[in-house]
This record gives C-alpha cells, sequence and structure tokens, in this order.
C-alpha cells in the first residue's frame, strides 16, 4: 500500500491544497488508485476494471439510478463534497470572520493553481459561477455598435444565443448564425464554414470548444488563428471542454474562454471560470460594476457581492482529484465508455449516430437519433422502466439522444442501456409508454 507521504509527494505542490481535506478511505482509495496507474498507457488503463473500480469507490452515488446525464452538471467525488461541507460549516461559525477574512484570500491559491492547469496567467483568470456567467461577461462586456456582426452557429447553448439576441434588440447588432451536419465531416468542414460566414463588419466570432448536444469539439485554434488576422474578437464556450480532455488555453489563441468547473472537473455545483487575454481585460466591461479603478484587474469580473466561498475554496480537491486520475487516462476511459454502446447501436437500422467517433471530434458526450421514437416518450420510458438518466435533445435541426458516462459509471450500467435500446429500437415504445 502506497503510504499517505509518499501519495502527497507523488500529486505534487497541489497536495498541500488538499492534504487536510483527504479522508483517509478517499486517500486509501486514491493512492491504490494512483499506484496502479504507474508506467501504464492511458489506452491501457482504459479497460482495466480493477483500476476503475478504485475511482468509482470514490463517489457517494445512489446505484439503483443509472446516470448518463453527466452533461449538465457531475457529482462530486466524496473528499471534494466533504471538503465544500467542512468549508461550508466554518464559515457558518462566523461568516463575517471565516468566510471573508479567511476564505475569501485562499480563493488566490485556487485561481493560480486553475491557470497552471488551464494553460494561462492566473492573472487573466477570474472565477464564476458557471459558464454562462462567464460568458455573458464577455457577450455583454465587448463594446459594440449598430451594424456591428457577431457570428456564431445554430448549436451553441441556448442561453448564449438568447444573450446574443438581446444585444441584437437592444444595440442594434447583427447576428450570424452558421449551421453544420451532425457529424460534420471532419474538423476542417468546421472551420471552413466559419470562414466563409466572417464579413468585414464581423466584429465577435463566438463558438463552443465542445458543443452540448453531440459533443462536437472544434477546432479552436485554426479558428482563432483566422479570426485574429483579420482583428476579430474570439469568444470560446468550454463549458463541457475543461477537465473532460488535456488542452492548455495558450495554445487555443482566443480572447475569451468560458467553463463550468462542475462538469467534468467535478468540483461544486455553482463553479466556473473566465479566461480574459491580459490586452482585453481592461476595455471588457464586467457584468456586475466595478470601481474605476480596478479596470485592468481580472478580479473586477468577480464583483458580485456577498456569495459562498465554499463552493469556490473546494476547487482545489477537485483539481487533485482529477490531476491523480490524469487528463490522458479520464479521456480514454470516458471515450472507451461512450464507444461501448454507441458500436453496439451504432448499426441498427432504428437509429442513427450523431456523434463522431474520431476522437479528435469528441468525448464522452454520445448522441443517438431514433427515427420513428419520440425521443421525450423514450428518455422518459428508461427512466421510469430502467431507472436509466439520459437527456433528450430537440433541436430545429435534429433530434436525439444525449448519453454522457463518468468515470464513476460501470461497464454493467453502460451495458444495461444499450440493452434497453436494442429493445426498444426493435419493438418499439410499449403502447403505455
Amino acid at each position: 500500500m502506497t503510504s499517505r507521504r509518499a501519495f502527497l509527494s507523488r500529486i505534487g505542490s497541489a497536495g498541500s491544497l488538499v492534504a487536510a481535506g483527504l479522508t483517509t478511505d478517499g486517500l486509501a482509495v486514491m493512492a491504490r488508485a494512483a499506484e496502479q496507474s504507474r508506467g501504464r498507457s492511458a489506452a491501457e488503463l482504459a479497460a482495466d476494471e480493477d483500476f476503475w473500480r478504485e475511482i468509482q469507490l470514490g463517489f457517494t452515488l445512489d446505484r439503483t439510478v443509472i446516470n448518463l446525464n453527466n452533461g449538465g452538471v457531475c457529482p462530486s467525488p466524496r473528499v471534494v463534497h466533504e471538503a465544500f461541507k467542512r468549508y461550508l460549516d466554518h464559515a457558518n461559525q462566523a461568516p463575517v470572520f471565516n468566510m471573508w477574512q479567511e476564505q475569501e484570500p485562499n480563493l488566490e491559491r485556487v485561481r493560480q493553481g486553475l491557470a497552471d492547469d488551464a494553460g494561462c496567467d492566473a492573472e487573466e483568470l477570474a472565477i464564476t459561477r458557471n459558464a454562462s456567467e462567464a460568458l455573458q461577461i464577455a457577450q455583454l462586456g465587448i463594446d459594440l455598435k449598430p451594424g456591428d456582426e457577431v457570428v456564431t452557429t445554430t448549436q451553441d447553448y441556448g442561453r448564449m444565443l438568447d444573450t446574443w439576441e438581446q444585444r441584437v434588440r437592444r444595440d442594434g447588432i447583427t447576428l450570424t448564425k452558421v449551421s453544420f451536419p451532425v457529424p460534420p465531416p471532419s474538423l476542417a468542414d468546421l472551420t471552413e464554414r466559419l470562414e466563409r460566414a466572417l464579413t468585414p463588419r464581423t466584429k465577435v466570432l463566438h463558438f463552443c470548444h465542445m458543443t452540448n448536444l453531440t459533443g462536437q469539439i472544434f477546432p479552436v485554434a485554426d479558428i482563432c488563428k483566422i479570426a485574429r488576422k483579420r482583428g476579430i474578437q474570439t469568444i470560446v464556450d468550454g463549458a463541457h471542454a475543461f477537465g473532460h480532455f488535456p488542452f492548455a488555453l495558450r495554445d487555443l489563441g482566443c480572447d475569451y474562454y468560458g467553463t463550468s468547473l462542475h462538469k467534468l472537473l467535478l468540483a461544486p455545483i455553482g463553479t466556473g471560470f473566465l479566461y480574459v487575454r491580459r490586452d482585453r481585460i481592461a476595455d471588457l466591461w464586467p457584468l456586475t460594476p466595478a470601481s474605476a479603478s480596478r479596470a485592468g484587474d481580472i478580479r473586477k469580473f468577480e464583483e458580485i457581492g456577498t456569495h459562498p466561498a465554499a463552493n469556490h475554496n473546494a476547487i482545489a480537491e477537485a483539481r487533485v482529484y482529477h490531476q491523480t486520475i490524469g487528463g490522458d487516462r479520464k479521456i480514454a476511459r470516458l471515450r472507451y465508455l461512450r464507444d461501448r454502446w454507441m458500436r453496439r447501436l451504432a448499426d441498427h437500422p432504428n437509429a442513427r449516430i450523431l456523434t463522431s467517433f474520431d476522437p479528435s471530434q469528441s468525448g464522452a458526450i454520445g448522441n443517438i437519433a431514433t427515427p420513428g421514437l419520440d425521443v421525450v416518450q423514450l428518455v422518459a420510458h428508461l427512466y421510469a422502466k430502467h431507472r436509466i438518466i439520459v437527456t433528450p435533445i430537440k433541436h430545429p435541426e435534429f433530434e436525439g439522444m444525449r448519453v454522457t458516462p463518468n468515470v464513476y459509471t460501470t461497464l454493467e450500467e453502460v451495458d444495461a442501456f444499450a440493452a434497453a435500446m436494442q429493445r426498444l429500437l426493435d419493438k418499439g415504445l410499449p403502447a403505455t409508454a
């Protein structure tokens, strides 16, 4: 068994952020998993059920329910949730001091850690409550005048499209939405579609790193390079990407990037961050007004009034949990689980897979269309009959079911979903469904 000291030494400086928060059981589980991963490739570990069983034991779940909707929000591992509760309890003892004088200053350690993970400077990263808040800071904070054009896609997140539509009504800007097939034939096709939509009036290009509908990954660096040459600002919606698969913001070349941390990073609900390129900070208006003296300070985007510090401080534990698994190992496992059900159903005559099998274009999220079966009724039946949670997607251009496993998902659960779907695709929904 790996000793506590050796384990914390292996996970590096991040361990100092969480050492006090690891329970004995949590530490033992994490240490066993770390020991098993030594010297083994991510692909090899993806199919090692003994390794992932140790990870699964790190969660407190209701195994009578099969949760395959990890796209919206995810449960935190036990060590993260316990730390979150501990911070809440501590703050509640004397919030005016414990929360403001002790916990709030610790946010700077969280900021630095996230910046290290994300591949940016800490002075370019603001802690937010979710991706929507982060992205709306950028969307509403950029100066635009009537006639200025924003280019986005028809498959960007609904709340973000609503935000741009409000600017159309309020400020007289023009909004252009680019459509693309699901799945697209290639990453180059996505780049070309967005490039063709750009005009001399385009001021902002807003698109997803990974869509919430089918899990489509975009070639962010290629697209941002094109926009930068034309003097167009780029906003990237990374709600589903950070903690999902490895990347560095410095390599993407975007001006703004917003993400949620309560998705695949497994941080407490109500956590996210906004990245703003340093030379854009001063000119970007905060969503909630801040003092003019803070115009160039990334923290001006965090001025939201009194709010709990526990959510944000517990991000530290989520980072360590993620690092101990390893980003390469996590995405290999997530694709392994997704492929297990998608390949089983891909050739069924009554189904169509809307997510690419190409690992450069997809991760954990998969979407299956079921022509002839109402997707809302199908999702309701899966829960009522099999206690399987999935997500219906009804988009003007397509319909399907979004399925998203997590590191705690077992093969038995994935197979139970695939088997249920095969029966439904063969026989249809029961008359009472």
